[in-house]
Parts: C-alpha cells; sequence; structure tokens
C-alpha cells in the first residue's frame, strides 16, 4: 500500500505558490495534487557532463579558427545561421 502524502499549501510561498495554483486549476487539480505531481520531474537526476569530451570537442573547433574569433563574431554566425 501506497502511503498518502499531503503537502501544506500554507508552507508554499512567494510566486511559487500562485503559479502552482494557476497550474493546478488549469489541470482541474487541487494544489497538494499538482505539488505531488510535479515532485517526479523536479527530483529526476540531471545527465552528467562528460568535461574531458567537452574540452575536447572545443579545442577541435578552436584549431580550425585560424585566428583569434571574438564573442561578437560568434554572435553574428548564429543569427546568421538562424536565417
Amino acid at each position: 500500500m501506497v502511503p498518502k502524502c499531503r503537502i501544506d499549501p500554507e508552507n508554499i510561498s512567494g510566486e511559487l505558490r500562485p503559479t502552482l495554483k494557476n497550474q493546478a486549476k488549469a489541470h482541474h487539480r487541487s494544489l497538494n495534487k499538482k505539488v505531488i505531481a510535479t515532485l517526479p520531474a523536479a527530483t529526476e537526476k540531471t545527465p552528467m557532463i562528460d568535461v574531458a569530451q567537452q574540452l575536447a570537442e572545443a579545442r577541435e573547433m578552436r584549431s580550425k579558427c585560424k585566428r583569434m574569433v571574438t564573442l561578437d563574431e560568434i554572435q553574428a554566425w548564429r543569427v546568421e545561421g538562424r536565417r
């Protein structure tokens, strides 16, 4: 048998309470049921980033540049690539 869980809505403060209350209303749930339904997604493990792989990829990309590239240039290329 799964134990029942009850969250005291009075303990939810700040901007979080109205946000959750609006989401609960939109999903036809009580505030308590919305909080309980949200907990599994909120507690999922974040995948670990392989730092060594990230560094290797960054170094490979840098090796392809023949000169120093500025942040403004990179941002311009990103904008251009989205067109």
